[in-house]
Formats: structure tokens, sequence, C-alpha cells
């Protein structure tokens, strides 16, 4: 049941019900339940994009709904659109230099979210709430973000930004004078100084930001994210897809079932002893568990037996039905298990997968041959201790341990080429398999590698739009 749940997010699912049931409240909840399910759209985009002005929040709105295919909102937009009931009154009492009240924000909102391109594409709101009491009001009225973007910089960088701000009136696209000026000559005619934008205007608008912010922070503290807005936009760009990609902590009960796939000696076995020794999962290395069915002389062991003596590998029927009898067992089940050293390749892959077995959280460790003879084929071990060394990484301080060290014969440079030959001849077809499978670069160092793993472990994969 778990593994059907988590494939298909019933848990999450039933969450988004649950919310929406205590927020709306409906008077018939079988039907506005089916009508939730038949919007089919709780993996859409819904942002909020919040900072201080000239922070780039509309560059960064733009960006986030041409990457996700999202609908882009504004507050003036908002207060423009004349299919809005109540944008007229909006615009009116702007006219008047009269303060918009939060209640016709939020119902101005509201309806344009109940659009169609909302619920089906999903949305990026640009530079709304503005104050802990507009978020409040839109929390109310049942309008919660996914994600909130909080963008921050200096003050210095955000005035300088701000004075030399440029508007094209036709597209409503910002440029600047010095680091965003447009290429186009037509556009550069056209462009006009926005309202308001002025160094008394700019360091006013500051200065209410700064009192603003904190509040709406803490209105969203379990789903927001801070990012420094004072470099390159492609990389706040980057920042922000990442997180807006991630889904929301689920308290949905979790079993890993990890699988490590890489060449030899990308570092598999201290990962997974690594995931072993923090969160308590069960260290499964498939050479080694065959390896104690034959010293173990069961009958299955026997069956095993010949295969090693004359070097072929285990025929797949007994090598899985080896492994399901042990991932069977209440340690498994109840703990969770990393898997290292099988599959080999697709089919076993495809014979695992119908074990009922099936991984949740697949790694490549992805490591250049060159690197994996270096690792291996320098290594020695004291037979005396039975300390392991390495000759560049790790070499013995004393010149007669130096002398006694031996190396394993199958880590001979013709061996290792040899795994990692037949390695490299399988992986693309096993990467097109675990479709959903996460990519790691191997050749650093492994608390790194592991800190990796450990952040796609704890927090749910991110969202595979179609």
């Amino acid at each position: 049941m778990a593994v059907y749940a988590e494939k298909h997010n019933i848990f999450q699912l039933m969450q988004s019900l649950m919310e929406d049931l205590l927020v709306y409240q409906p008077e018939d909840p079988i039907n506005f339940m089916i009508a939730h399910l038949k919007r089919d759209n709780d993996e859409v985009p819904k942002i909020f994009v919040v900072g201080p002005p000239a922070s780039g929040k509309t560059t960064i709105s733009r960006w986030i709904c041409k990457h996700l295919s999202a609908t882009y909102l504004c507050p003036q937009d908002l207060m423009r659109s004349k299919l809005l009931k109540r944008s007229s009154e909006a615009m009116a009492l702007r006219d008047q230099k009269k303060q918009i009240p939060n209640d016709l924000w939020a119902a101005l909102l509201e309806e344009r979210l109940n659009d169609v391109d909302c619920i089906k594409l999903g949305w990026v709101l640009d530079g709304f709430p503005e104050t802990r009491s507009q978020a409040l009001v839109l929390q109310s009225t049942g309008i919660a973000p996914r994600h909130v973007v909080v963008l921050s910089a200096p003050d210095t960088v955000l005035m300088e930004r701000n004075l030399g701000k440029l508007l094209d009136p036709l597209t409503q696209e910002v440029y600047h004078t010095t680091f965003d000026w447009p290429v186009d000559f037509a556009v550069q005619k056209r462009l006009v100084r926005p309202e308001g934008v002025s160094a008394p205007a700019t360091a006013r608008r500051l200065l209410e930001s700064h009192r603003n912010l904190p509040g709406i922070i803490q209105a969203y503290e379990g789903c927001h994210k801070v990012i420094n807005a004072d470099q390159p936009c492609v990389d706040v760009f980057a920042q922000v897809l990442n997180f807006v990609q991630s889904r929301p902590h689920s308290d949905a009960p979790f079993s890993p079932r990890v699988l490590l796939l890489g060449p030899p000696g990308c570092g598999k076995s201290l990962q997974a002893a690594l995931l072993a020794q923090k969160y308590g999962l069960v260290n499964i290395f498939f050479g080694d568990l065959l390896r104690e069915k034959v010293a173990a002389k069961t009958a299955v062991g026997e069956l095993i037996k010949p295969f090693f003596e004359s070097g072929y590998p285990v025929r797949d029927s007994i090598a899985l039905s080896v492994l399901k009898d042990r991932l069977s067992e209440q340690d498994c089940l109840t703990n969770g298990w990393v898997l290292h050293g099988f599959p080999r390749d697709v089919d076993q892959a495809d014979l695992f997968k119908h074990t009922g077995f099936e991984p949740n959280r697949v790694f490549f460790l992805n490591l250049p041959t060159e690197v994996a003879l270096q690792r291996i084929c320098q290594r020695a071990t004291d037979p005396v201790s039975g300390e392991r060394y390495h000759t560049i990484f790790k070499p013995p301080a004393d010149e007669d341990v130096h002398q006694r060290l031996r190396r394993n014969p199958k880590d001979a440079p013709s061996l290792v080429e040899k795994k990692a030959d037949i390695y490299n001849r399988q992986v693309t077809e096993l990467e097109d398999y675990y479709e959903e499978a996460i990519f790691l670069n191997a050749d650093q160092d492994p608390y790194t590698i592991f800190e990796h793993i450990e952040s796609f472990l704890v927090k749910p994969l991110p969202v595979q739009r179609r």
C-alpha cells in the first residue's frame, strides 16, 4: 500500500483535500471533493514573489512563468482587468489617491484565480502581499501559495537599481540603463521612467518594505525562502527555480528504499554505510548477501556455489529469490533499506520491480574510469592490523607497515577496467529505466555526496511536470 500511495501521491492528495475542506467548509463535502479531483491541479505552481523595490520581483516572476508555463499576476493587472467585477472600484480608489482595502484586493485575486488559466496552469503573483495584514486576509479567503519567494539585497544596491529603472509601456517589460539596456532601437525610444522613481521616494519605499517584510515572512513561515538578489539574475533564477520545483515537507509515512548505482570505486559502499549509520536503514550489499548464503551452506547457497567457482554471474531467478527473502524480513520492512550491487542491467531491474520491492530513491554515482583506477588500484591492507591504506590518499607513516601491505588481486587494473566497461555498457539503459533517478558527481568529497543524497532522502522528490 505504501509503495502505491507514494508513487501516486495519495498522501499529498488527501492532505490537499483536507486543507480545502477546512478552508471552505462546503455544505456538500462529497461533491466539493469530486470537483476538487476533477480540477487535477494539486501540482501546478502557486507562488508569491515578494521583496523590496528593485529586488527583481517582476523579472524573476516572468521568468518563472515562462519556464513553468504558469500565469503571471500582479496587482496592477488586477486593477486594470475589465473582466473582474470590482476592478473599476479599485481603479476609482487609486485615481482618488486612496488606499485600496485589503478585502477588495482579496476579492479581485480570488476571482482571478478562479479563471481557467490559473486553475489549469498555476500562477505566480508578483509583489503581493505587501503587508502582513494583506497576507492574513488572503489566508482567511483561502488563497494560500505553495511557495513564497522572498528576494533580498542591500539598500545601496536596490537604490542604484531603482533609479536606473525604465519601463516599456507597450509590453510592461522592465529595463535598466546600466544592467539591462534593450538591443532593439524601437524599444529604446519608447522607454519611460516609472511613476514614483526618485531617490526620496525609493528611500521611503525601502523603509516601508523593511517594516513589512518580517510580518509577511512570519505569515508564511513554513513555505518561504529568502534568496539573495545581489548576484547575477541567472543565478538568482536558478535558486528560485530549484525552490519552487521542490515539494513542501509532508508528514506522510515514508520508509526509504534506496538504490545506489555506479561504477567500481564510486563510493557506493561508503554512502550505504553512512545512510545505515545515520538513518538506521538496512545496508544490503548484494555480493555479500550471496556470499553469506554460500558460507551458511543453505540450500540456496549450494545452488549459488557453482556460479562462484566458475566465475559466472548467478542466475537471475536465484539472485531475485535471495534478494526478495532478505527484503521481506521485518527489519527491512520497518526501517527501510539501502541496496547496492544490484541490478546490473535493465532485465534485472525489471525483474526486481515485479518482486514488489521497487526502490523509491535511485541514485547514480557517476565517476570517470581513470579516477576509479586511481582509487581502487592504489589501495592496500595491513595483514597484521587489518587497517586499510591508500598510497596517495592515506599512506602509512611506518615503513614496516608499508613493507607488509598487501593488495587484493581483485583490485588489479585489468579487472577494474573490465568491471567499469561492463557497467558503462549497461548504464544508459538503466538511466532510461529509472526516469526519476538522481545523478551525482562521485568525484568529490564523500561527505559532500552524502549531503546531496541526504537532502533527496528527507525531502519529497521535485515535481515532474508533463
